[in-house]
C-alpha cells in the first residue's frame, strides 16, 4: 500500500477549510437519512454479517438488471483490486499514470500464470481521461483479461460501459465503488461485475464476513434511495476551475472529463509538496501531491473542484505562492 493518498489532513496540525485533495464529491445532504436508518438497527452490531453479502448482491443485481451470479460485493473497490490480483496472477499491463494500487496489488501477488491482464481506471485517476468503448474492446482482444476500474463512473458525462456488458464478455471484469457513487468512503463498499465463470473463480477466494453488517444494510438503503442520495459532481464548475488554473502563469492543466484534474508546476525549482505545504499552512487548503503516481514528476499535483468560492480562493492562493518565489 502506498503512502500519500489524498484526504490526508491528519498529517497537518492546521485545520483545513477546503479539501481539494479527495476526488470524492461531498453530498449536500451529509447522509443524515442514512445515519438515522443505521441508528434504528442496533441489532446489526450484535450478530455476524452474512459470510458473503448475498442479500446486497441480489439487490445490486436487481438494481442493475443483471444476474446475481455476475455480482460480487467487496469491502471497497481497493479490496476488489487485491482480490482480482490474487486470483488471476497474470502479468500486469498498467498504463501510467494511474491508481497505484493496481501495481502494488500485482506486486504483492506476483504473476504465476501465462498471459497478460490490462488494468484500466475509467475515468482515470489522476488524469480524468475516459477510455471509449472501442479502446476497451481493442485491449480485450490484446490481453487475456481486462480489468476496468469504474469507481468514478458516476463522475463523468462521458459514456462508461454498463455493468451488464461485463456479464456478457468472456474476459472482462469491472470494479465499481459505492464509496464514490454515494460519497461514503468510511463504509468501504464496492463490487465487481463479471461473467459467471470469472465471478465464480473470484468467489472461491473470498474471505468470510469480509463486509460488515452495517455496510450491507447501508448499501441496501443507498440503492433504495439512489436517485436522491447519489453524488452529483458539478462538472461545469470543474471545467471553470480547469480554465482558471490553466491560465495561471506557471501552471498547466491536462484536459479532464470528470470533477478532478492533473496539474503541473512549470518551474523545475518548485515542487507540488512545497505548494501543498504552503496552501495548508497559509490558507487551510489541501491538495493532492501527485508525485508518487508512476510516470509523474515532483511538479505534479491533483485537485478536485469544490464550490465556486473555494475554487476562486484556490486560484488566488496558488498565484500568491508563485509570486512569492524568487
Amino acid at each position: 500500500m502506498i503512502k500519500g493518498h489524498g484526504d490526508d489532513a491528519y498529517t497537518y496540525e492546521q485545520k483545513m477549510v477546503s479539501d481539494f485533495s479527495s476526488n470524492i464529491c461531498v453530498p449536500t445532504h451529509q447522509h443524515r437519512e442514512l445515519m438515522a436508518h443505521l441508528a434504528s438497527r442496533p441489532e446489526l452490531l450484535s450478530h455476524y454479517p452474512e459470510p458473503e453479502p448475498w442479500s446486497l448482491e441480489r439487490k445490486l443485481a436487481e438494481h442493475l438488471g443483471i444476474d446475481p451470479t455476475c455480482v460480487i460485493v467487496t469491502s471497497g473497490a481497493t479490496d476488489a483490486i487485491y482480490l482480482v490480483a490474487q486470483t488471476f496472477r497474470l502479468k500486469p499491463v498498467i498504463p501510467a499514470p494511474t491508481f497505484n494500487e493496481y501495481e502494488d496489488a500485482c506486486r504483492m501477488y506476483g504473476p504465476t500464470k501465462a498471459g497478460t491482464a490490462v488494468w484500466l481506471c475509467n475515468p482515470n485517476n489522476p488524469t480524468g481521461h475516459v477510455y471509449n468503448h472501442r479502446q476497451i474492446e481493442l485491449m480485450m482482444k490484446q490481453h487475456d483479461l481486462a480489468i476496468v476500474d469504474q469507481s468514478y463512473e458516476g463522475y463523468t458525462s462521458s459514456f462508461v460501459a454498463h455493468p451488464r456488458w461485463a456479464c456478457l464478455q468472456p474476459n472482462l471484469l469491472q470494479i465499481h465503488s459505492m464509496t464514490k457513487t454515494y460519497g461514503v468512503p468510511g463504509l468501504r463498499l464496492g463490487f465487481i461485475t463479471a461473467p459467471p465463470r470469472l465471478a465464480e473463480t473470484l468467489r472461491r477466494r473470498l474471505r468470510p464476513w469480509a463486509v460488515s453488517a452495517l455496510a450491507v444494510e447501508a448499501g441496501k438503503y443507498l440503492l433504495e434511495h439512489s436517485r436522491e442520495l447519489r453524488c452529483q459532481p458539478d462538472l461545469a464548475e470543474a471545467r471553470r476551475l480547469r480554465s482558471l488554473l490553466d491560465h495561471l502563469d506557471g501552471i498547466s492543466v491536462r484536459p479532464t472529463m470528470t470533477n478532478f484534474m492533473l496539474c503541473h508546476i512549470e518551474r523545475p525549482d518548485l515542487t507540488a509538496l512545497q505548494l501543498k505545504d504552503y496552501l495548508a499552512a497559509r490558507h487551510g487548503m489541501l491538495i493532492r501531491d501527485a508525485s508518487n503516481f508512476q510516470g509523474l514528476t515532483p511538479q505534479h499535483f491533483r485537485v478536485a473542484a469544490q464550490t465556486p468560492l473555494e475554487d476562486d480562493a484556490l486560484a488566488t492562493a496558488i498565484t500568491q505562492f508563485l509570486n512569492l518565489q524568487p
